[in-house]
């Protein structure tokens, strides 16, 4: 038997159950991965809330689980991509919350020996999704570039990846991740009420571009610091209501998760992960997700 963490309706973390079932086979193309970590975000709350992208209808009982880290222990027929025993890390269709998971091997990537289970589990969503949107604004050092939740999965990872560009990056997040930031070379600030005001404060040149991954008081901020529309980039809110840019997560790029997970491995970029709790133990991982202001990610193992 193989457990799955599945939710009977739309509703809070309490709805979710783990739940024993007959392991999926792995079909024609298909491969079966034991899972060795799994990151959980804010889109999987949102989906489970009723408030998934896209708004499809949701068939139930609903699973969650975009990213995977582990071990293939099955093959179906015609897979040459990857053999029993390889380990490896990606992006899977809301599944990865399973001691066994089925996907196609284009979603994955080899998993590097020196990246921590826990981290190749926690990265996937995060790296695909922070390279898009800071590669869509074509960052130079003239940029200054406000990113909100800057100490959250997709904002820290953004962060850091406009500074490797060469721009000032400033960032809010809540004062107990201030030091954090300040330690990656972001300039710290606080949400809340008067925010371009105190960005305007506080920068050192005007702000060219903002990365929203936290909703309308960044876009509006922005907005009022006088940023070009097409360089205010949310994955967190609606871009039509400001007549700015909505740039995410791409089609899947094995390439693009190597490259980061290199730069992870070498120190170039810092990937926090706060917390790893295991399958089990699903509602209280959320519950603490749901909370906020989580640093970095939290990882659900087996």
């Amino acid at each position: 038997m193989s457990r799955i963490v599945q939710f009977p309706e739309f509703g809070e973390a309490s709805i979710l159950e783990v739940v024993e079932v007959e392991p999926a086979t792995p079909g024609p193309g298909k491969v079966r991965v034991a899972m060795r970590a799994a990151g959980i975000n804010p889109a999987d709350s949102k989906v489970r809330g009723g408030q998934g992208m896209g708004s499809k209808p949701q068939v139930f009982p609903g699973r969650l689980g975009r990213e995977v880290a582990g071990v293939i222990e099955s093959l179906g027929d015609g897979v040459t991509e990857f053999a029993l025993g390889d380990e490896v890390f990606g992006i899977v269709a809301s599944v990865g919350l399973a001691d066994l998971v089925v996907t196609n091997p284009a979603n994955l990537a080899r998993r590097p020996r020196d990246l921590p289970w826990e981290v190749a589990g926690g990265l996937p969503l995060i790296a695909l999704t922070a390279w898009d949107s800071v590669a869509s604004q074509h960052l130079t050092d003239a940029d200054t570039v406000l990113v909100s939740a800057a100490a959250g999965g997709v904002g820290n990872l953004a962060a850091q990846l406009a500074l490797r560009a060469g721009a000032t990056v400033i960032g809010t997040a809540s004062e107990s991740n201030h030091d954090h930031l300040r330690s990656l070379g972001i300039i710290p600030i606080s949400y809340g009420p008067q925010l371009a005001e105190r960005v305007r404060a506080m920068a050192p040149r005007p702000v060219t571009v903002v990365l929203d991954h936290h909703g309308a008081e960044t876009i509006e901020a922005g907005l009022e610091l006088g940023v070009d529309p097409a360089r205010i980039n949310t994955i967190a809110a609606d871009p039509a209501i400001w007549g700015v840019v909505h740039v995410g997560r791409g089609p899947i790029n094995t390439e693009t998760l190597e490259t980061v997970a290199a730069m992870v491995i070498s120190g170039e970029l810092q990937v926090t992960v706060t917390a790893t709790y295991p399958l089990a133990e699903v509602v209280a991982a959320f519950e603490r997700l749901d909370d906020g202001h989580v640093r970095g990610k939290i990882v659900i193992v087996p």
